[in-house]
This record gives structure tokens, C-alpha cells and sequence, in this order.
């Protein structure tokens, strides 16, 4: 599963994208969550992509 942590403030972004972080459970800077690789994830993950860095493991 790969691991994402948000690098950039949600500040600015337009309200998918704050929700699209949320649903992702990310919640401010620096923070790491893990998510299951699948279809939708990583549609999620290409909405905020300017936000966040993927580890892929």
C-alpha cells in the first residue's frame, strides 16, 4: 500500500480537492496515512497531486 503525506497547505484549493484530502484522511501538513491501491484511490490521488507525495512501497 502506498504511503501519502500531504506537503502542501489546502489553503486555495477549491472544494473538491479539500474534500478529496479529507477523504483520503489526510488533515494537515506532514501527515501520513497509508492507502489501498486501488481505481478510485489513485483517481483521488491524481485530483491532489500537487499536494501530497506518494510513497510507493
Amino acid at each position: 500500500m502506498p504511503k501519502v503525506t500531504q506537503i502542501k497547505s489546502k489553503n486555495g484549493a477549491n472544494h473538491a480537492q479539500r474534500e478529496t484530502l479529507r477523504s483520503l484522511g489526510l488533515r494537515r501538513i506532514g501527515h501520513t496515512v497509508e492507502v489501498k491501491d486501488t481505481p478510485q484511490a489513485r483517481g483521488m490521488l491524481h485530483r491532489v497531486r500537487h499536494l501530497i507525495k506518494v510513497d510507493e512501497e
